[in-house]
C-alpha cells in the first residue's frame, strides 16, 4: 500500500467533504480514492469515515487520525520546500473567480502574471455568486466578502476607501446635501453589488457607524455606467476610490459630499482551500497581487 498517497487521499476527502471532490483535487478517479481509504481502514482495523448519500464525515477515530495525518503532510511539504525538492517553475492553468467590481484592479496582475510565467495560463470568471472552490475546481477566489464555509484560508490583499461624491452640476440643480438624512431625498446612483443594498453605511462623528436608506433612478452592477452617470450630473455616487475617481476629484469634475461622514471601508480578500497544499502558481499570483497593491496603494487609500 502506498501509505503517503493513501494519507493524502484521506485528508483530502475530509477537507473536500466527499470522494468526488477529493478525486478532482488529487487528479485521480473516485474509485482510486475509495480504494485508498479502504486500504487504510483495513490496515488500521478501524472505520475512519461515515458515508451517507449526501456527505462524508469522520468517525471519532477518523477525526483523530485526520489531525495527525494533516500535520504529517504539512511537515513533509515544509521539509520538501526546505530541501529544494519542490518544482519551482510556475506552470499549468490557474482557475480564478473574481468579483465583478474587482476585475479592473486585478486585470493588471493577470497581465503581469502571464508575462512572467509563459508556461502558465489563467481561466478567469467574474461574478458575485457564492462559489464552492472545491466542487468547482477553483484554485483561488478574490472578492470583497468572506466565504460562508470557514474551512478556507483567507488572505486580505488590500483595504480600500469609498467616496461619496457628485458632479457640481448636480448640486446646482438639486442643492447640496448637508446632513446624512438628506441623501434619502436625493437621486442616489446605486451599485447593485454593494454588500448592504440600499442602506449606505458610514462612520459618523464620534466614530459611530450610521446608515441611510437611499433610492434613485439607476441601479446597476456595472461601475462604469454608474460613474459616467454621476459625471454627467445625474445623481450622487458612492464608489470605491480606485475606480478612476482620483482624476475626477482632483480636477473638480466630481466633488466630495458630507465630509463628517466617512463611508465604511471594504477589503479585497483572496480565498483558497488549504495552506499546505498551496501550489506554486497560486502562491506566485498572490505574491504578484501583493506587489501590485504595494505599488498602487495610494489609489486604494485615496482620501
Amino acid at each position: 500500500m502506498d501509505r503517503l498517497t493513501s494519507l493524502s487521499a484521506f485528508v483530502q476527502v475530509i477537507e473536500s467533504g466527499g470522494f468526488s471532490a477529493a478525486a478532482r483535487r488529487l487528479d485521480m478517479s473516485t474509485t482510486a480514492v475509495s480504494n485508498h481509504i479502504r486500504n487504510l481502514e483495513n490496515h488500521l482495523g478501524a472505520r475512519l469515515l461515515n458515508r451517507t448519500t449526501r456527505r462524508v464525515a469522520p468517525t471519532d477515530v477518523g477525526r483523530t487520525y485526520y489531525e495527525r495525518c494533516r500535520r504529517i503532510l504539512a511537515e513533509l511539504d515544509e521539509a520538501d520546500q526546505a530541501a529544494g525538492l519542490l518544482q519551482s517553475t510556475v506552470r499549468g492553468r490557474l482557475r480564478l473567480y473574481v468579483g465583478v467590481h474587482i476585475v479592473p484592479f486585478i486585470a493588471p496582475v493577470v497581465v503581469e502574471f502571464l508575462r512572467r510565467h509563459p508556461e502558465a495560463s489563467i481561466d478567469l470568471n467574474a461574478g458575485e455568486r457564492e462559489v464552492d472552490l472545491i466542487d468547482e475546481g477553483l484554485d483561488l477566489a478574490i472578492r470583497a466578502v468572506h466565504p460562508s464555509d470557514g474551512n478556507f484560508i483567507i488572505r486580505r490583499l488590500a483595504t480600500w476607501h469609498h467616496v461619496l461624491c457628485c458632479a457640481p452640476s448636480y448640486i446646482e440643480r438639486h442643492g447640496l446635501p448637508t446632513r446624512l438624512e438628506d441623501l434619502a431625498h436625493h437621486n442616489c446612483l446605486r451599485f447593485s453589488l454593494y454588500p448592504f443594498g440600499d442602506e449606505w453605511q458610514f462612520i459618523g462623528p464620534g466614530e459611530t457607524q450610521v446608515s441611510v436608506k437611499v433610492g434613485g433612478n439607476l441601479v446597476s452592477n456595472n461601475a462604469t455606467t454608474i460613474l459616467e452617470t454621476a459625471r454627467a450630473g445625474e445623481g450622487i455616487l458612492l464608489a470605491a476610490s480606485f475606480l478612476g475617481l482620483a482624476d475626477d476629484l482632483g480636477t473638480g469634475r466630481l466633488v466630495r459630499l458630507l465630509p463628517d461622514h466617512r463611508p465604511i471601508d471594504f477589503a479585497i480578500n483572496a480565498t483558497y482551500p488549504t495552506r499546505h497544499h498551496l501550489s506554486s502558481k497560486v502562491r506566485a499570483f498572490l505574491d504578484l497581487a501583493a506587489e501590485h497593491i504595494s505599488r498602487h496603494r495610494q489609489e486604494l487609500i485615496q482620501e
